[in-house]
């Protein structure tokens, strides 16, 4: 499946079983500047779309990172914990946050496509 993305520049990315990884667009990246610290959720912990999946702090500001859709943190990035920069690299990536597995897959293909997306940020940069 190709990735989707949210309105709050999440992205999603639905791999086997039904577990996704979700990180945050390069866009959005960009408008935090350098990330210096991210704090994750417990591995287990379940999220209702919305939900605050993992705080991001930058050199500008602290942003929240959501869940695109429902599911519970199968894994977290411990890699971006001991070294946030990562997450400028490499946000679409290496940078991912937490892995979820997704309580309802067919919840995905409500988010904005690729061309959706680009689309979306043009219009919020012009």
């Amino acid at each position: 499946m190709s990735r989707r993305y949210t309105r709050e520049h999440e992205w999603i990315s639905l791999e086997r079983g039904g577990v996704a990884a979700i990180g945050i667009t390069n866009y959005a990246q960009d408008q935090l500047g350098d990330v210096v610290f991210v704090e994750l959720p417990a591995v287990g912990k379940k999220l209702a779309k919305g939900d605050e999946a993992a705080v991001v702090e930058s050199v500008k500001a602290a942003s929240e990172v959501y869940a695109p859709v429902a599911g519970e943190v199968v894994a977290v990035n411990d890699a971006i914990g001991g070294d946030p920069g990562v997450v400028n690299r490499s946000p679409e990536a290496d940078g991912w946050f937490v892995k979820l597995k997704v309580a309802n897959p067919a919840d995905i293909d409500q988010l904005m496509d690729q061309s959706a997306y680009d689309a979306f940020v043009k219009t919020a940069t012009s």
